[in-house]
């Protein structure tokens, strides 16, 4: 007589749970990451280099195209990750490791931009560099603007409104892909509310509850717009005709619905981990569905979910190797926050005059270099004073190989980077 274990009785047609499967560093969360902002330095590629319309954006029906469905990948992964932060951390602390983990990075950032970057341009356009601090809107004017998460100014001393007057570039943003750095925030926040008014302490029951609450309004307003118009893309929404009503706060209220639904749909997926099944045919009807939804409408409603689900199924199931991807380095974040800007930088220096393979070319090695050097010379030295203020005992550690002690598996060293993606023209 066959003994079937607790998995296999409750899951008989999949591997096992999500929480039996999917816990720690052994997953290929890494790869996706890189995978993801990747896709974003490619899909924007065409439209910085050469005008054109991104990747997918025409198999889409005009729904998304390659750089914005990666923002709801990002925020798909992160709405599961950080929730799984602010399940056990301190609502203070929780708030501290995001920080760490997104401000020094984007302060260098904007720093490097506008004191290395923007005068090498302005110097190598104007052979020199007489107006370019006094110009109205100079490179302190730009770290003023935007040091505090939401972009404010986006060219540096006419740099780019210059070359987009002489036919060279096609966007007037530094770095567009900031944009949704203040809707990740927006998300953490909600996190931190749930924890705050006790939902942590008042257990998985009730963090699940008002998860699921939260996801179910956003996904209402999803569903009631897919009705109006299955095929929306929702940068081109159509509440721009009176955006000063669709704007609160400086937040673009369709925005914060559709990728709060996408984060929601990750917290509902940590919430509720014992109960969903990895399986390979919901992996590949994921995958399917997806394509589907992309290609014939309902993107959003149908398409995210079916996403997220192919992003766990993904990252629990490719092979071994991959998992090595991104698990001791992560340069994921530093190609979301650079991508653009270097993009930007070979289009005014003319690089784009050599076809998109060049060009291409040129973007990534760049984009590759400044991740490299944000990664060890910003990221992870910042990621150290986590725990700054703890006593040492209660600092989780574990042995590592070789008896290097590291940080125990922590959800603050899984790069929520659903900033990357998609252009916004200011």
């Amino acid at each position: 007589m066959r003994i079937r274990t607790p998995r296999q009785s409750r899951f008989r047609w999949s591997h096992g749970s999500v929480a039996e499967l999917f816990s720690g560093r052994d997953n290929s969360l890494g790869l996706l990451r890189l995978l993801l902002a990747s896709a974003v330095v490619l899909s924007h590629a065409r439209v910085l280099g050469f005008g054109q319309r991104e990747f997918g954006y025409y198999f889409s029906a005009g729904q998304t195209d390659m750089g914005k469905l990666s923002v709801f990948g990002f925020f798909i992964l992160s709405g599961m990750l950080v929730t799984r932060s602010g399940n056990r951390l301190p609502v203070g602390r929780f708030l501290w490791h995001r920080a760490l983990r997104l401000l020094p990075g984007l302060w260098v950032c904007l720093a490097v931009t506008a004191f290395a970057v923007a005068p090498f341009l302005y110097w190598r356009r104007h052979h020199g560099l007489a107006g370019f601090l006094g110009h109205t809107d100079g490179p302190l004017d730009y770290i003023r603007a935007n040091f505090a998460i939401r972009v404010h100014q986006w060219d540096i001393s006419g740099i780019l409104e210059t070359a987009q007057s002489k036919g060279l570039a096609y966007n007037r943003a530094f770095d567009g892909a900031l944009w949704s750095l203040e809707y990740e925030v927006l998300c953490y926040l909600g996190v931190g509310l749930l924890a705050l008014a006790g939902a942590r302490a008042g257990g998985v029951v009730r963090a699940r509850r008002a998860v699921l609450a939260v996801t179910a309004v956003l996904g209402c307003y999803v569903l009631g717009e897919a009705l109006t118009e299955p095929r929306l893309n929702i940068m081109e929404h159509p509440a721009r005709e009176g955006m000063s009503a669709a704007v609160v706060g400086g937040y673009v209220v369709p925005w914060v619905f559709y990728l709060g639904f996408a984060f929601a749909i990750g917290a509902l997926i940590e919430v509720y981990k014992e109960r969903i099944p990895v399986s390979d045919p919901l992996g590949v009807l994921s995958g399917l569905a997806l394509l589907a939804a992309l290609h014939y409408g309902w993107l959003y409603v149908l398409g995210v979910p079916a996403l997220a689900y192919l992003l766990l199924w993904l990252a629990i199931r490719l092979p071994k190797p991959f998992r090595k991807v991104g698990a001791k380095h992560d340069y994921s974040y530093g190609i979301y926050i650079y991508g653009f800007v270097v993009e930007q930088a070979v289009v005014v220096l003319g690089g784009a005059r050599w076809g998109f393979a060049a060009y291409l070319a040129l973007c990534v090695a760049g984009t590759l270099v400044a991740a490299m050097l944000s990664w060890h010379l910003v990221e992870r030295p910042a990621m150290r004073l986590k725990d700054l203020g703890l006593p040492r005992p209660l600092r989780p550690r574990q042995a590592g190989r070789g008896g290097e002690e590291r940080t125990a598996a922590d959800p603050d060293r899984d790069q929520d980077l659903a900033g990357a993606g998609a252009t916004r023209v200011p």
